[in-house]
């Protein structure tokens, strides 16, 4: 366990894993957590908000440091960096924590960890930094409204300019604010558990001290709310439950499954399962899933998950997407395409991604998930149905991929989503497309499409 003495030091460690060594940051605090799972829930708290705050915000927090420190951040010793930027994220953003105790702390740290002499530096930034907090010059919106959406939502400008270019001011706006809020646990509970097994489960949550709130979109989805991980709650070792977002979940609901006959699903992409889970509960034992992905490690995690959750109609191969598999040409009634993406509708969850996406890596997911698609449409049985998924909001990674799809392939022009979602859904899949946004529909960002597979003549 982590005393409240050292909890900070435990977050200055995180922030240097994830920003200075290229960690996950979703992996490395899902580790802390799980390691310190038995220590004082403030104290796992404060860690989660501190860090995930200070990644979340982190562009706005190295503007005002760069306006208070005569050494710019870039210049600055990782650590000071690091240690610098979580205390301005506790003197901007966590008003119950005095500002006192946010700067000694911060001095102590810097000594602790042997940068005693820059304790002095350390200290007149943020004592700085506090006594002009209210009077912080941000960009004017007039001048250059780029530029300040971009500082006031820590989001790199180039991708504000283009979500401005394809969505225009209200929807960009909508989409950061919806960036920023929070984002619960979201879980898909087993829709084969007894009403009892129910009850038990939530009031198990609720005596663990978390709120679980039923979700409006589907019926067995549920976002839970004060907990920093979820592998001890109730109900997780024993199978209750899969972490899984309901943008997610509604793949398995468009799929359409037909319980009477014996299909054969296909998941190119699976890991870590979610989906591929979703679809074999659907099927109610009949027919079989087959979940495939790039290596070892990832079927293995599909392969945890499934033992978990007790699924018996799942099969689980490493296979490269990209090369053809010939025993599965033409077999699929279903094929889930769920490929790599740049992940901008997560950034909510996985707050470091817009750090490390460029123009150039966008440009070579659009041409991965073409070589995918060209591979996979194959599988379809003719009359069968390819599902396509991405958890991005680029429209280029989307619909233009789709459209490009049906230039190229023997498919139907798309197929209503609309009988399979929830109603408030309903009139947006009409096209067989939707689009999810952050702060728009209460979900990740996702993007579904349904697309039929011509019959043979």
């Amino acid at each position: 366990m982590f005393a409240v003495g050292n909890t900070r030091e435990l977050i200055l460690d995180m922030l240097m894993e994830i920003l200075e060594k290229g960690s996950y940051s979703h992996l490395v605090i899902r580790d802390v957590l799980d390691k310190y799972n038995y220590s004082a829930p403030r104290d796992k708290a404060f860690v989660k908000r501190v860090t995930e705050g200070t990644l979340e915000q982190l562009i706005r927090i190295d503007y005002i440091l760069n306006l208070f420190s005569k050494v710019p951040v870039s210049k600055m010793k990782p650590l000071i960096r690091n240690l610098l930027r979580m205390s301005v994220y506790q003197l901007l953003f966590m008003e119950s924590i005095p500002a006192r105790a946010v700067i000694n702390e911060a001095v102590k740290l810097c000594g602790k960890r042997g940068l005693k002499g820059l304790s002095g530096f350390v200290n007149g930034v943020l004592r700085n930094i506090e006594r002009e907090k209210e009077k912080i010059p941000y960009p004017d919106r007039e001048k250059d409204q780029v530029k300040y959406l971009s500082i006031r939502y820590s989001m790199p400008e180039w991708l504000v300019y283009k979500w401005l270019a394809f969505y225009g001011n209200k929807k960009t706006c909508h989409i950061l604010e919806g960036l920023l809020k929070e984002h619960p646990v979201s879980v898909r509970l087993k829709e084969s558990l007894g009403v009892q097994e129910k009850a038990g489960w939530l009031l198990s949550l609720k005596k663990a001290g978390v709120c679980a709130k039923e979700h409006p979109y589907l019926p067995y989805a549920y976002e839970l709310f004060g907990t920093e991980g979820v592998r001890n709650l109730p109900g997780f070792s024993e199978g209750y439950f899969a972490v899984q977002d309901v943008s997610s979940m509604l793949v398995a609901e468009a799929a359409g499954i037909d319980r009477e006959k014996e299909m054969l699903a296909l998941d190119v992409c699976a890991a870590p399962g979610g989906k591929s889970m979703h679809i074999a509960e659907k099927l109610k034992g009949r027919g079989k899933v087959i979940a495939r992905d790039l290596s070892e490690y990832k079927v293995s995690l599909i392969r945890d998950n499934i033992k978990r959750m007790g699924y018996t109609n799942i099969e689980t191969r490493v296979m490269d997407a990209r090369q053809s598999e010939g025993e599965l040409k033409e077999k699929a009634d279903l094929v889930l395409a769920d490929l790599p993406c740049s992940g901008f509708g997560s950034m909510g969850k996985k707050r470091d991604i817009k750090y490390r996406a460029c123009q150039e890596a966008l440009t070579e997911l659009e041409c991965l998930q073409r070589r995918i698609l060209d591979v996979v449409w194959q599988y379809v049985k003719p009359d069968g149905v390819l599902l396509y998924s991405t958890c991005t909001i680029n429209p280029d990674e989307n619909e233009h991929m789709v459209e490009w799809f049906l230039e190229k392939h023997p498919f139907f022009q798309l197929e209503s989503l609309s009988p399979f979602l929830p109603e408030v859904l309903k009139e947006e899949g009409k096209g067989g497309m939707l689009q999810l946004f952050p702060g728009v529909h209460k979900t990740d960002g996702f993007f579904l499409a349904r697309l039929r597979r011509c019959r043979k003549a």
